[in-house]
């Protein structure tokens, strides 16, 4: 079986997370795909962001009716989420399972800055979701060098999809304001959800 893991905050999730996992999850036949929301995201230390749970719910709602797509419990803990401690809680509760651990083409260059970083291929295959076109970044002579030491060609793998123009920071600040999000990037269930609960309101304590 192959499975997918995809970490974030997503704060909150928009048609710029899902789409691309979904044309992950068809191109390299993943059986299964994990989206795990993470309540304390190391690299963004302090950012106010809405309830972990509140992220969780509206994961939840977005991939409803995604096949093949969940939503995981498993870094909504109180301590910081690290991927390589992701990983390997996946693999001892999957043994058997391939896995493949999809991020963002900007999540490349920053990838040294990661704990552990170096044992991620031992761990799970690496799905770069790319914009079309951009696949010479991807190359192994574009890498640096102590990314060509880590990932041989079998590694790592790129997924070309057309890019969806709508970002977290820009929904939040629209939600704040009380303004319509550009149409199709909030799945209906999370608008409805974020502004029940006045997830982004101004005025909005979180």
């Amino acid at each position: 079986m192959k499975i997918g893991l995809v970490g974030g905050s997503f704060d909150p999730i928009h048609a710029g997370h899902v789409a691309p996992v979904r044309a992950a999850r068809a191109a390299l036949s993943l059986d299964r795909v994990f989206f795990l929301p993470t309540a304390h995201p190391p690299h963004k230390p302090g950012r106010q962001m809405a309830p972990a749970l509140a992220r969780f719910a509206m994961v939840e709602l977005a991939l409803l009716g995604e096949e093949g797509m969940f939503v995981s419990t498993h870094e909504l803990g109180a301590a910081p989420a690290y991927t390589v401690e992701t990983l390997e809680h996946f693999h001892a509760e999957l043994p058997a399972v391939d896995l493949h651990l999809i991020v963002g083409s900007d999540s490349l260059a920053s990838l040294p800055s990661w704990r552990r970083w170096r044992e991620l291929p031992r761990l799970a295959r690496l799905v770069v979701l790319t914009r079309p076109g951009a696949e010479g970044a991807l190359r192994r002579e574009a890498w640096p060098a102590e990314l060509r030491e880590a990932f041989d060609d079998g590694r790592l793998v790129a997924v070309e999809h057309p890019p969806v123009t709508v970002s977290s920071t820009e929904l939040r600040a629209i939600l704040a304001r009380g303004d319509e999000p550009p149409a199709g990037s909030l799945h209906p269930l999370v608008l409805d959800y974020a502004r029940k609960y006045r997830l982004y309101d101004e005025t909005s304590a979180r």
